[in-house]
């Protein structure tokens, strides 16, 4: 195993620093993305002159994202250090000025680790079959000294795009018809501390702040705000200030969660299914994507105002190859992570969150009425299991429920007629991931133990 091989993931590049992560490889990994930067580019009949760099404000993100530069650089391509930003601002900058990037976080890890994630050109992804193999494969070879730089190095210069960015961001909704609610946003000491503001600069709603100083050593609470203990300040704080929506925001910034006036969080496939009814209403007929374990809410809502639902795997690189295939509006993941075509197909969970304070605004209900219609069934969460052979539990678990449709879109898909489960493998772990959806709690409960035991047995 090369020292590259152990922090390169499924979609992008994460590891613990310094122990498996230093400025050593991320100069290798900035050789190694140039290099397929312009082989990429000249495969479809172009080039590539510059690659954009930002970071978020994890305290190793400086040297790292530094270090990156300058393997970049040695290959003869300009680097333009965009400096501190959102993983959104990044899609952003690389749709809007036409260049590839790469984005220096660890989301919503802890303190010790950070890594990148990377786009090209109009913020078009890159994943493991479309990408990091040959980056992982060229930096192996600049750690061996085996890639000569190029006759000429590039330059380094600075932009900044955050007021472009929140420009950019605004322009999703009718800002004359937002109504001044009350917002609460808790951006966990991660980018949402520079991006929110700016965003909502300039516009009516009364805007609180929680943890907006950016501290990458998240001083206050992990910036994971899946794990609900990680929103129980902002919970609290929505119920004692009256607040209309609270939003929770990860370490860079791309995924939000909704917490209504009552404290009470809204899942990512709740908000999807919110967002797809108010993008539809605005552009009917559209295609929507949405990962396969979003709610079957979501794709009912979508075919109830008239738009096509298309389901995808899980993973970004996937939402966005299909929504380019389809040319979807929209795309949604339970994970809350929310795509935008006008975006460049990229995510967002500041846009997301406009678009849902914009059907607050207009349709004068709150969250908790908002949210009802779009909650028509009970889900489990996602259970992890931690099981010797994956693959070996999977056939298990589908023999044992041969007579029910299945597929194989990604693990494996059952349908029960009025509950269905996904049960699939972790990317980095032997890991077993289950959702599951019934029509309420109890059978939920009951259709869980019923698979986590054949899972077990």
């Amino acid at each position: 195993m090369s020292a590259l091989d152990a922090i390169f993931k499924a979609y992008d590049v994460r590891g613990i620093v310094p122990d498996q992560l230093d400025p050593e490889l991320a100069r290798a990994i900035g050789v190694g993305f140039a290099t397929f930067a312009k082989e990429e580019a000249a495969g479809r009949g172009g080039s590539v002159t510059r690659v954009l760099v930002a970071r978020d404000m994890r305290p190793s993100g400086v040297e790292l994202s530094g270090a990156f530069g300058e393997g970049v650089r040695s290959q003869g391509l300009d680097v333009v250090d965009l400096g501190l930003g959102s993983t959104d601002l990044l899609y952003f900058a690389s749709g809007s000025m036409d260049a590839p990037g790469a984005m220096f976080t660890a989301s919503h890890n802890p303190a010790q680790y950070n890594g990148a994630k990377f786009c090209l050109a109009g913020a078009r992804p890159v994943g493991e079959d479309t990408g990091l193999s040959r980056i992982r494969e060229v930096g192996t070879a600049a750690l061996a000294g085996e890639v000569e730089p190029a006759s000429t190095e590039g330059s380094l210069t600075h932009q900044d795009v955050l007021d472009a960015f929140a420009d950019h961001v605004r322009s999703f909704v009718d800002v004359s018809a937002l109504r001044p609610l009350k917002v609460v946003a808790d951006t966990a000491n991660g980018m949402g501390g520079l991006v929110v503001p700016a965003v909502f600069a300039t516009l009516p709603f009364d805007l609180e702040v929680m943890y907006g100083e950016l501290d990458g050593t998240f001083p206050n609470h992990p910036a994971d705000p899946i794990q609900p203990e990680n929103t129980e300040d902002l919970r609290r704080r929505v119920v004692e200030t009256g607040a209309d929506i609270g939003l929770a925001f990860d370490g860079d910034a791309d995924r939000v969660f909704l917490v209504d006036e009552h404290g009470v969080g809204l899942s990512g496939s709740t908000t999807t299914a919110i967002i797809a009814a108010g993008i539809l209403d605005k552009h009917p007929g559209e295609t929507v994507i949405h990962n396969l374990i979003c709610s079957r809410t979501v794709p009912e809502v979508v075919r109830e105002h008239g738009g096509t639902p298309v389901r995808t795997r899980v993973g970004h690189s996937f939402i966005k190859q299909v929504m380019a295939e389809t040319g979807a509006v929209f795309g949604g993941e339970h994970s809350a992570h929310y795509y935008f075509r006008d975006n460049f197909r990229a995510d967002s969970g500041l846009i997301a969150a406009l678009v849902v304070l914009e059907q607050l605004s207009v349709s004068g209900q709150s969250l908790s009425e908002l949210r009802a219609p779009f909650e028509r069934y009970a889900d489990s969460g996602e259970i992890n299991t931690r099981v010797e052979d994956p693959a070996a539990v999977i056939e298990r678990v589908a023999e044992h429920f041969a007579a029910l449709p299945q597929d194989r879109l990604d693990g494996l898909t059952v349908d029960g007629g009025d509950w269905w489960f996904n049960l699939r493998p972790s990317n980095t772990e032997p890991l077993l991931r289950l959702n599951l959806e019934a029509p309420d709690a109890d059978q939920c409960a009951k259709r869980v133990e019923e698979v986590r035991g054949v899972m077990t047995a």
